[in-house]
């Protein structure tokens, strides 16, 4: 678990520095780079907690 949570601050940092360069320097690589992470990013946490609601399922009735 704290992994996920290393993934998750390096993500934000990640997207903060994409959204910080495009400000500075009008690149609109930089903006589509950092919606991209945060479209992966969020696909990925859904994948995680639709894992872990189905283990918990999986769970209960044993």
């Amino acid at each position: 678990m704290w992994m996920l949570r290393l993934l998750a601050v390096i993500l934000v940092i990640a997207v903060g520095a994409g959204i910080l360069l495009y400000v500075f320097t009008g690149n609109r690589a930089y903006l589509s780079f950092s919606w991209r992470l945060f479209r992966y990013g969020l696909v990925f946490a859904l994948l995680v907690f639709a894992l872990m609601f189905v283990e918990r399922l999986a769970i209960i009735p044993l």
